[in-house]
C-alpha cells in the first residue's frame, strides 16, 4: 500500500510524514485484505484556524473508496490518524486530504468570547452566516432543516 501523493509540495495546509511508509516510499507497505491499519500524518496550518483531515483509500482499479475522517491523536501535536481496511487483495493506494475547518474554528471562538461577553453579537452573527452557507450544501429535507434551525438559533 503506497501513498498516492508523494510530492514534496507545501501549501497553506501541509500534510507531512504520512505513514505507513517503507524506505521513504520507495517500497509499498503491506497489509492483508480485511486487516485494519492506521494511517497517520502531521497536518497543520499557519495561524490559529482549525484543520480537519481524511484518509481516502483507492482500490486496485484506482476507484476512490469512502473517506475516513482522521482525528487528532494527541492535542497540540498536529499528529492525525485514522484506521482503514482494504477490502480485497491487490495494489491499494491511499491519500491524506486536509482543509481548513471553519465550523470548528468558529466554535472555539464562540466558547471563548461568548462567556467573556466579548463581541457576542458579532460572534453569533458570524456563526449564523456560517451555518447558512453550510445548509446550502445539504440536500433538501430534514438535514437541511436542522442546519437552518441551528443558524436561526
Amino acid at each position: 500500500m503506497r501513498p498516492t501523493n508523494t510530492a514534496r509540495e507545501t501549501g497553506r495546509i501541509p500534510v507531512r510524514d504520512v505513514r505507513p511508509v517503507v524506505e521513504h516510499g520507495r517500497r509499498p507497505a503491506k497489509a492483508v485484505a480485511g486487516e485494519t491499519f492506521e494511517v497517520t500524518a502531521t497536518v497543520f496550518r499557519e495561524g490559529h484556524d482549525a484543520v480537519a483531515a481524511n484518509v481516502v483509500l483507492e482500490d486496485p482499479q484506482g476507484r476512490p473508496g469512502p473517506w475516513t475522517p482522521m482525528r487528532e491523536l494527541a492535542p497540540g501535536t498536529d499528529r492525525w490518524g485514522a484506521e482503514v481496511t482494504p477490502a480485497a487483495e491487490g495494489h491499494w493506494t491511499f491519500r491524506v486530504e486536509a482543509w481548513g475547518d471553519p465550523v470548528t474554528t468558529w466554535r472555539h471562538h464562540a466558547q471563548v468570547k461568548i462567556p467573556a461577553g466579548i463581541d457576542t453579537d458579532v460572534v453569533l452573527e458570524e456563526g449564523a452566516r456560517l451555518y447558512e452557507r453550510a445548509a446550502a450544501g445539504v440536500p433538501d429535507g430534514e438535514g437541511r432543516a436542522v442546519v437552518l434551525a441551528a443558524a436561526g438559533a
